[in-house]
């Protein structure tokens, strides 16, 4: 439980969820091909590897507009804003994936390092050295 923590934590601060080194993260949407110092790649190898990511920023994003509608109804009841909700959830049903994308990423490495232990051809071979 605690290495899972461990590797969640990292995930979130932007860095390789197997030995913490990074940021991880180039551009918003662009991750390394493999971490600076354990030489992880990122994407595991698979070429559909990317739905997992996508699961996990989908479930996010529809978890915080629901428990953001949740609180919204509880506060505001017996009168809730229905046209704030409608036209202020929309905009967030949008930002709110592109914002969280990165770290889904990289949770989702975390999550399946947990689940599939690592093997040789998970890793980069080391950059040649220069003579």
């Amino acid at each position: 439980m605690k290495r899972a923590l461990v590797m969640f934590a990292r995930a979130l601060g932007r860095r390789c969820p197997s030995c913490g080194a990074g940021p991880v993260i180039t551009r918003w949407i662009h991750t390394v091909p493999a971490c600076p110092r354990c030489r992880l790649r990122l994407d595991r190898g698979e070429s559909d590897y990317f739905l997992g990511a996508i699961v996990f920023n989908m479930a996010f994003a529809e978890g915080l507009f629901a428990a953001a509608l949740l609180a919204v109804l509880l506060w505001t009841w017996p009168n809730p804003p229905w046209d704030a909700l409608y036209y202020g959830g929309i905009p967030g049903l949008i930002v709110a994936p592109i914002l969280f994308y990165p770290y889904s990423k990289l949770l989702w490495l975390a999550f399946d390092l947990l689940f599939r232990p690592l093997r040789p051809t998970d890793f980069e071979p080391p950059p040649p050295r220069s003579a």
